[in-house]
């Protein structure tokens, strides 16, 4: 029983672990209620480490409010600051639960007699003789905003919301003009901005996302003496959240609203609107450069036609940030977009000289396919196109595909102005030849199969257009008009007018209002050709019903959707 006893209890064993090495049974049952006792003490510890029941919180908070003078808010803010600082966030929350924060709003409050004078009321709290008041609100802010990360930590994610949204509702009862810019404890303007900062994160984490957008707003238009970089912050997040949260944001307010100043109308022109705003703090210096808002303007600016716009922001960003080749070939690609491929091919002849990347392949696709939309340039963009795809080991299939489709396109506009029958004859051979290629890289590319129709059709191949023309309107599922324009022509070419008006008929039926216009061309079309003169003339009627409407809408005939029309 002794030797029992005194193994339970850690008694001394010898290095050879020999039994008669134990110490005598007395002291073995002295020890053994002192052992127990340790163990008892051990594991008071070990609770006491991992929750505070409510008699320590009320000793540990009268022992902080007689030792430091301290009122019961702001000790039990010291508390449940040190419980979260130690990872005990479910005993800070039973802290933090004890803070009544309207009571000490009222407290820290300037008299009512000096409430009505905002500037007397803010110098109140800048005057050094207040930092006791300034300090005794921070900690107990700065409590409420500790309250709400442990609700987070914890995944309740609305009542962390609902206790960092009352941290700022403090302050703006606080301080009724806002946040004086000097003199206010940095502890105080640290917490704030932090509540700020979090609000909106917290509102997107428990899924209220209008509740975020106004927290956003609420961030951005109320004055909380947030510094460049926190704003920054916010409002990149902000323009994210617009870009890709899939909500639809409603305009401002009228209060935030001041007159002449823009007002965005949707999500696109306010994510638009922020992010310019960042790179013009960059530009004057009050930020780090941040490529990613460079990235988001450019998607938005895409998203909604104005690449000429992009175009600016990339020529205005100092040298040094982006390499010569890169900052031109994002250019080019922005006029491009914007139908000015004269100043594009300029800059991407420069990306190209033998001096700078000869070999950039993007360069050298993008400079192809400028060219294959100008017969003038198609011989250009040939040369392009072969320089492309003349190093296997550069490309990857699809890659390669499409240097291959570039270059039978280029090929075909060049036969187009051939100075001879035979030169037209072998270009269109070549440029079929590279289609082909291309097709057995890629069979299910809708463009290369549409330009092979055409390519086919032209040159009197029409069994070959005619699949081809099928095999398109398979793969898009018969959404592109374009497809059943081909194929109604191909048919028109066979003589087979009937079938080609019923494929007519059944693209009309298919395609917008606003769209009809070449299909109502191909009918009149089709009618004459069936000796149907009155049904051509009602057909060509309404065509010109609606490009007076498209007049009517755009204001010029010279609009890309009439010109269309009329092709």
């Amino acid at each position: 029983m002794a030797a029992a006893a005194e193994s339970d209890n850690g008694s001394e064993v010898g290095p050879t672990g020999d039994s008669g090495a134990f110490a005598s049974p007395v002291k073995a049952r002295e020890r053994a209620p002192e052992s127990e006792a340790g163990a008892s003490a051990a594991t008071a510890s070990e609770s006491s480490e991992t929750r505070v029941d409510d008699g320590n919180i009320q000793e540990a908070e009268s022992s902080l409010r007689e030792g430091l003078s301290l009122n019961y808010e702001e000790a039990r803010a010291l508390l449940g600051r040190l419980e979260y600082q130690r990872g005990n966030v479910e005993a800070a929350l039973r802290v933090f639960d004890g803070i009544d924060l309207q009571a000490a709003i009222q407290r820290f409050q300037p008299p009512l007699s000096e409430k009505p004078s905002s500037k007397r009321n803010n110098k109140l709290w800048s005057d050094s003789s207040n930092s006791g008041s300034q300090h005794a609100a921070s900690l107990v802010l700065e409590a409420i905003y500790l309250k709400a990360m442990s609700l987070q930590k914890l995944g309740k994610a609305i009542e962390a919301a609902q206790q960092c949204k009352s941290v700022l509702d403090a302050v703006e009862s606080i301080f009724q003009r806002g946040i004086p810019d000097v003199m206010v404890e940095q502890k105080l303007q640290e917490t704030v901005s932090k509540s700020v900062e979090l609000l909106p994160e917290l509102w997107k984490q428990a899924g209220a996302y209008q509740e975020a957008l106004a927290s956003y707003r609420r961030a951005l238009l109320s004055q909380w003496n947030l510094d460049d970089e926190c704003c920054a912050r916010i409002q990149k997040r902000f323009s994210v959240f617009l870009l890709y949260g899939g909500v639809e944001a409603s305009p401002p307010s009228l209060a935030s609203q001041t007159e002449g100043s823009f007002v965005p109308k949707n999500n696109l022109e306010e994510a638009i609107l922020l992010l310019m705003i960042l790179l013009k703090k960059w530009y004057l210096g009050k930020t780090h450069w941040d490529p990613s808002v460079m990235e988001h303007l450019t998607f938005a600016l895409s998203l909604c036609g104005q690449t000429s716009v992009l175009a600016k922001h990339f020529e205005e960003v100092l040298p040094g940030i982006y390499p010569r080749t890169e900052r031109w070939y994002s250019l080019a690609l922005c006029y491009s977009a914007a139908s000015d491929d004269e100043a594009a091919l300029n800059l991407l002849k420069k990306s190209l000289n033998k001096n700078e990347s000869p070999n950039d392949i993007n360069a050298l696709l993008l400079a192809a396919k400028i060219c294959s939309s100008d017969y003038y340039l198609a011989s250009e963009g040939v040369e392009y196109a072969k320089r492309a795809i003349g190093d296997d080991e550069l490309l990857d299939g699809h890659l390669r595909s499409v240097g291959l489709h570039l270059l039978g396109s280029c090929l075909a506009n060049e036969s187009k102005i051939a100075s001879s029958d035979h030169q037209r004859s072998l270009l269109q051979a070549e440029a079929l030849k590279s289609l082909g290629e291309a097709f057995s890289l890629d069979r299910h590319n809708p463009d290369l199969i549409f330009d092979m129709g055409v390519e086919y059709a032209e040159q009197r191949n029409m069994q070959a257009a005619l699949k081809c023309a099928k095999q398109f309107i398979d793969t898009t599922g018969g959404s592109v008009s374009k497809g059943w324009r081909l194929l109604s022509l191909v048919l028109s070419a066979q003589q087979r007018y009937s079938e080609a008006e019923v494929v007519t008929d059944a693209a009309l039926e298919e395609t917008t209002k606003w769209e009809q216009g070449p299909l109502l061309r191909i009918r009149a079309k089709l009618k004459a050709a069936q000796s149907l003169p009155m049904e051509a003339v009602e057909a060509y009627r309404a065509l010109l019903a609606l490009v007076q409407a498209q007049r009517k809408a755009y204001g010029s005939l010279k609009n890309g959707t009439e010109v269309c029309l009329l092709n």
